[in-house]
């Protein structure tokens, strides 16, 4: 994995959007998710802002 998952203890102010991510795509992310103990929202998160980066 060439990211790292953020910690969630420290909660910042949110938003909701919703997304449409191919199945298969879900697959992969739930297995990171569950191999790291942490919540799918969590993987998605740490994925983009690691993407983001400058």
């Amino acid at each position: 994995m060439s990211f790292k998952l953020k910690n969630t203890k420290k909660k910042v102010e949110t938003t909701y959007k919703t997304i449409y991510i191919k199945e298969e795509l879900v697959k992969q992310i739930e297995k990171i998710a569950k191999d790291n103990n942490t919540s799918f929202n969590n993987v998605i998160i740490s994925m983009i802002e690691e993407c983001l980066k400058k």
